[in-house]
Parts: C-alpha cells; sequence; structure tokens
C-alpha cells in the first residue's frame, strides 16, 4: 500500500538529492527544490527545476529511499523529466504518414506496400479459360490445325499462336501489362484528392462563370475517370496540367470573354450620276481644255 505522506528521514534527504541532480546536469543548471513526493513506503522523490536552455519546464527527479529499521537514506535514481508545463517536442510520426505532396526530390525512391490498398494485381490468370473448358479445347484445336495445314512461309498462318487467348495476352502485346493496378479504392482516394483541390467547392469555381465541361482547354481523361475529371491545357489558368473536375470552372474559360472580330471596313462608293470636268491637254494661254462630251464640241472634225 503506498504512503500518501512523505517519509520523514527521506524528504528531509534533500541536499543528498541535490547532489546527484548535480552530477547528473552540467554545472550550474539545477534549480530550486519544487517538491517532494511520496512513491511509496519510504520511497520519495525529491524535484528540482531545471535551468538548462531549451528544457523550459522540465525538472531533475532524484528518488531516495531507506530500508525498513533503517536510519540512512540512499539514492535510487535520478532522471530528468517534462513538468506539466515543459517544452515537449511534437509526437513522432512514421515517415508514411509525414510525406507530404511535393516532398519527393530527384533521386528519392518511394516504397509502395505489398499490400498498399491502393493498388491491386494488373493481371490474376482468372481470365485464363479453365483446362477442360470448351474455349480451352477450341484454342488447342486451332493449334493443331494449324501446325498440320500446309501453309506456305510468311503467310499469316505460319505465325506462331499466342500462349493464351486472354486480355492480358493482349494487353502485355501492346505494352500495358502492369504487375499492380490502380484498385477501386485507389481510384476513390484519387478522385476525392483531385476534388478537394480542383473541384466545384473551391472559392475559383465558385466565382467562375461556367464550369470545365464545356471549357475548349480541358482535355478529358482515359478510362473510368473520364466521367469527372479532365487535364486542364489552358496555360494561364491555374490549373494549367492539373487535373481537375468537370464541375470546376475559372476565369480563363475558353467561353468566359470572347474578344469580338474588328468590324470589317465598307466598302467604297462609287456615285456615278455626278460628271466631274477632266483637263485633256493644256491650252495656249495657259489655260486647259476641258473634255466636255464628244470631239465634235471640241471642234475636231
Amino acid at each position: 500500500m503506498r504512503s500518501r505522506t512523505p517519509d520523514r528521514l527521506c524528504a528531509e534527504a534533500v541536499d543528498l538529492a541535490r547532489a546527484a541532480a548535480e552530477e547528473a546536469a552540467m554545472p550550474g543548471m539545477v534549480g530550486a527544490h519544487i517538491d517532494a513526493v511520496a512513491d511509496g513506503d519510504r520511497v520519495v522523490t525529491h524535484l528540482f527545476a531545471c535551468e538548462e536552455p531549451g528544457y523550459r519546464g522540465w525538472r531533475w527527479a532524484v528518488t531516495v529511499a531507506r530500508a525498513s529499521r533503517a536510519k540512512v537514506v540512499t539514492l535510487d535514481e535520478s532522471v530528468l523529466l517534462p513538468g506539466p508545463d515543459a517544452l515537449l517536442a511534437p509526437e513522432w510520426v512514421p515517415w508514411s504518414e509525414r510525406l507530404r505532396p511535393g516532398d519527393m526530390g530527384p533521386g528519392d525512391l518511394l516504397p509502395t506496400e505489398a499490400e498498399d490498398l491502393r493498388l491491386e494485381a494488373g493481371y490474376s490468370g482468372e481470365d485464363q479459360p479453365p483446362p477442360n473448358s470448351v474455349v480451352a479445347e477450341g484454342m488447342a484445336a486451332e493449334i493443331a490445325d494449324t501446325e498440320e495445314a500446309d501453309v506456305l512461309p510468311g503467310s499469316p498462318a505460319a505465325q506462331p499462336a499466342p500462349a493464351r487467348g486472354s486480355i492480358a495476352a493482349v494487353a502485355e502485346e501492346l505494352g500495358m501489362a502492369r504487375a499492380r493496378v490502380l484498385s477501386r479504392y485507389g481510384l476513390h482516394a484519387a478522385a476525392d484528392r483531385w476534388e478537394e483541390a480542383y473541384g466545384p467547392k473551391t472559392p475559383m469555381a465558385q466565382a467562375a462563370p461556367a464550369t470545365c465541361m464545356t471549357c475548349g482547354f480541358l482535355t478529358p481523361l482515359a478510362g473510368s475517370l473520364r466521367q469527372a475529371f479532365g487535364v486542364c491545357a489552358n496555360e494561364f489558368a491555374p490549373a494549367d496540367g492539373r487535373v481537375v473536375s468537370l464541375s470546376y470552372g475559372c476565369g480563363a474559360h475558353s467561353e468566359a470573354a470572347v474578344m469580338p472580330k474588328p468590324p470589317k471596313p465598307a466598302e467604297p462608293v462609287l456615285d456615278e450620276t455626278v460628271v466631274e470636268p477632266v483637263a485633256l491637254r493644256p491650252e495656249p494661254d495657259g489655260g486647259s481644255v476641258e473634255d466636255t462630251g464628244p470631239a465634235e464640241e471640241l471642234g475636231h472634225s
């Protein structure tokens, strides 16, 4: 049963406890005596203020004890402990939880767990036809017919038959075979992340004149994400090169403010109802003869 009242002899051993604290601490870094706490029968911990820079609120805790019926107090242990208002370092967080977008640099490698929920096997063999199925027997028959047939060199029939008639074989031939692909959880996690960054609830989208769905700069994604996301291809938009929601929008929308075409200049107007006299040759007195009609009117025959 732990005693509530500190043992008298142990509580009076302040000098013994201070000497132990000064031996463990740097010179002059043990402050005033704060308290004596009973840890048990004839076991008392003396607390001293710590004066070391960077350890605000920490305390030197020196535990002393004495045996039953003994008059001599002995030293148990001395340790530096944080107080109620001590300056503490943040709680340690694993690197996998501390990592944030943008932390990766050139040469950095980010490992993925073998059981990462965001990924699933790219080819698991589920689309491979069973050995005794109708599809497998038909494939075997076709392969046998091809091998036994008389074909010319270089003809399509002389080409080797595929190892398996499956979607995975076609994907591997096109260079699309991957060990793991995005799982449904990975797709939803990516969609939620993109929706939060460039979605309809952002301040930019709230003030936009229209959504990205009607913008000419939007490049849709492939696959199932095409139904909700695309890539912005406007170099002046805040989301240029980013995946945006079709419900996102900004002031750089292609149809937000279309500049009018310059007005077409008017065609020249020809007034054929007015006769303007034109000088044909100069007159002897320095004047000119005006063209007022046919040659007979000017005295020419």
